[in-house]
């Protein structure tokens, strides 16, 4: 991947850890190395990490402009997601199309896969393009 095409971290993405592997048109993938902070009461991770690796990688999904210089932004309007099982592993992979839409709403499908493959959570998203001014300046 063209190291000029991928963001700094935004600061929550920074905290919790998780990277850009893989960012283009229609579909982008995110890792995610899970840490003892992202588990819940039962040693696995939080519903919530699932949620906000979904909300990000579908987000991504939808905003590729090929132009580090041009970036499109994207807020979500409604998110579902379905956990499916536990990862094993110590890798989540979050992974995401977008799937529809026009110039200003979109749609996007993805899922999240512990590093052995196995699927753990799924989820569908409705987002709308932020068209301000402000959006397109490098911040």
């Amino acid at each position: 991947m063209d190291q000029r095409l991928i963001e700094a971290p935004y600061p929550m993405q920074s905290h919790l850890g998780f990277k850009m592997h893989l960012w283009e048109e229609d579909h982008a993938i995110f890792h995610l190395p899970l840490e003892p902070f992202l588990m819940n009461r039962y040693g696995i991770p939080h519903g919530g990490v699932h949620a906000v690796l979904l909300d990000t990688v579908m987000g991504f999904a939808g905003c590729y402009t090929g132009d580090p210089d041009h970036r499109r932004f994207a807020m979500t309007l409604s998110m579902n997601v379905n956990f499916l099982g536990r990862p094993e592993g110590k890798l989540l992979i979050g992974e995401a199309r977008r799937t529809g839409g026009g110039k200003t709403i979109y749609f996007a499908e993805g899922s999240v896969a512990d590093e052995s493959g196995n699927l753990v959570a799924t989820g569908t998203g409705t987002f709308r393009y932020n068209n301000s001014p402000f959006a397109s300046k490098r911040s």
